[in-house]
This record gives structure tokens, C-alpha cells and sequence, in this order.
């Protein structure tokens, strides 16, 4: 595919609502289809003042850079703590194809890399969806799984601040599903048949005695070593898939803090987006809980940032 010299620029309000999920998990599961990415990143500065760049590569589809400063003081200040853009390359003579708002690309990448292991994973017929936490992501997902699981009929939503997931399900409106806040995590837990974490806890916050076979459980949140949203009982409990096993396995506390203590071993993570596009099975029966582990990276958002572009 060839593309104009004349760079596009594009911000959140350029790309349209309500998005299309199925074109973007679609747009992923194609991505992975191609030779395998190759995935840098580099930090720079100090702790509360840094600047974060990943990029990727992957043959067919391009080369790209997403560079973010995060600055822990700037909300005092009424600033965001995180700023930057996406750049997106041509695979065939380097041109810069796009310069895209990082969040835009972080936003959309982050949710239908969820929806698309959910895809794989969760069972079709699902109908209850818990959401664990009340930000951005919580509002991505449950628009994406909203749309992507037609059977769903009510979605839960829990947050440590109770009043933030009253806020968030006040602001959805729809004929088809339900979304109500709750206060009893471990009940709404045990009665749903998709959970997801999207908090910012460095210890688990969903325990594997509440959850029921037959569930599929996302975990979005944990993105450092030292984070975690599930205990150990749930990872020994399910079986476990990641989007990218390079980019989890050694690099998220989900997986490296239980690895270390013996609680599961790397041979556990059964398979990643990659080993799905060759044909690895996903969920094999109705009665097992499935684990998939979000941990993003540069080439999900070269994927998204060419799905962003194909879609304006």
C-alpha cells in the first residue's frame, strides 16, 4: 500500500464516536497475522518527570513511535500527567504517514486488545459483565464489549470511590443493557460470566474464590512489576493467555511476582494473540475460567494507529 507524502494530523476530535470495535479487533487480529513485531522502548529522565518512547516494526505494515512525557505533578497545575503522540511510518519508503494524539491510539489500543482476547476467550453467550474500576478504560471496555457481545443484558461496574462508578454508569444510555454501580464486589463477582480489572493496584483486587467456572476474567490494569489485580488462587484456577508473551511475562508483577514465588510457572501461558492467528484454541469448554492478561505495546499501537487512519 503506498500512501501520500503529505503527513496527516490527527486529534480526538478528528476520529469519530461511536467506534467501530469490531473493525479495530479486527484491525489487531489482521496485525497479527504478519511476521512477527519488533518492539523497542526507551526512558529517559527521572522518576515524576520522564519521557517514554515505544516504538515497533512490523514488515508489511509499518514502523511506529509513540513518545509520551509523564509528569506526576502536572494535575496540581491543572495539567495532564501524560502528553504526547503516536508516529506512524510507511513500511515501504518511510514517509511519515501520521502524526497522531497519543491518548487517542493509548484509548482505542488498550480496550480492543481487550475485546479482542474476550473474542477468543469469553463465551459468547455471556450476559453479566463486571468492570472493576471507573476511568477511561472502564468507559472504553464496557463500549466495546457493549457492542462486541450482542447476548450482554447488564453491566456492573465497582470502584473503590463508589460515587466515580455512579458517575460513570449515570452516563451510559442504553435500551439493550443495563449498567448500574455496586457496592458488593465479591456477590457481583460470583454472578458474572465476563470480569474485568482496570485499576491502578499494586495488590489484587479479585480473588479467585468468588470467581465461577465458565467465566472469562480480563486483566487490564497491572502494568508495572510490582502490580497486581488477581490473587494467586485465581491464576491457579484458570487457564492463562496473554496479548504478547514479550511484552508480559517478564515485564508485569501479574505474571512475574507469582512466576518468582512459585505459584505458576511461565508454561502456564498457554498462548498469545500470535499463537491465536496460527490457530491456537482459545476456550475448549464451557466450564473453565479463562485469565487474559492485557499488557499492550508498541506494536498494538502500530496496529491501532493504522486502523485510526483507515477509519477517517
Amino acid at each position: 500500500m503506498t500512501h501520500s507524502n503529505q503527513p496527516r494530523y490527527v486529534s480526538r476530535t478528528d476520529f469519530s464516536t461511536p467506534v467501530d470495535w469490531l473493525n479495530l479487533t479486527e484491525a489487531l487480529k489482521a496485525g497479527h497475522r504478519l511476521p512477527k513485531a519488533k518492539v523497542e522502548d526507551v526512558f529517559l529522565g527521572e522518576p515524576g518527570s520522564s519521557l517514554l518512547s515505544r516504538s515497533a516494526w512490523i514488515e508489511g505494515l509499518g514502523y511506529g513511535v509513540k513518545s509520551v512525557t509523564v509528569f506526576a505533578q502536572n494535575p496540581a497545575q491543572g495539567l495532564p500527567s501524560v502528553q504526547g503522540a503516536m508516529l506512524l511510518f510507511d513500511h515501504s519508503n518511510g514517509g511519515l504517514r501520521a502524526v497522531i494524539d497519543s491518548g487517542l491510539v493509548t484509548d482505542l489500543k488498550t480496550a480492543a486488545d481487550s475485546a479482542l482476547g474476550a473474542r477468543y476467550l469469553a463465551r459468547p453467550d455471556s450476559e453479566t459483565l463486571l468492570v472493576v474500576g471507573a476511568g477511561a478504560v472502564a468507559r472504553n471496555v464496557i463500549s466495546a464489549y457493549s457492542q462486541l457481545f450482542p447476548s450482554l443484558r447488564q453491566v456492573l461496574i465497582w470502584n473503590r470511590t463508589h460515587s466515580k462508578a455512579e458517575a460513570l454508569a449515570q452516563s451510559f444510555e442504553s435500551d439493550q443493557v443495563s449498567v448500574r454501580a455496586i457496592q458488593d464486589l465479591p456477590l457481583a463477582a460470583s454472578q458474572s460470566d465476563i470480569i474485568v480489572t482496570a485499576t491502578m493496584s499494586n495488590t489484587p483486587v479479585l480473588m479467585g474464590e468468588w470467581v465461577q467456572p465458565g467465566t472469562h476474567v480480563d486483566l487490564i490494569g497491572a502494568f508495572r512489576a510490582e502490580m497486581r489485580e488477581a490473587d494467586d488462587a485465581l491464576l491457579q484456577k484458570g487457564r492463562i493467555f496473554v496479548d504478547s508473551r514479550e511484552t508480559t511475562i517478564h515485564h508485569i508483577g501479574e505474571l512475574i511476582i507469582p512466576i518468582a514465588a512459585g505459584v505458576i510457572s511461565e508454561s502456564d501461558v498457554l498462548a498469545d494473540f500470535y499463537d491465536f492467528a496460527a490457530g491456537h484454541s482459545g476456550r475448549t469448554s464451557e466450564k473453565e475460567v479463562t485469565i487474559f492478561k492485557n499488557g499492550g505495546g508498541a506494536h498494538l499501537d502500530v496496529m491501532t494507529a493504522d486502523a485510526i487512519l483507515g477509519a477517517i
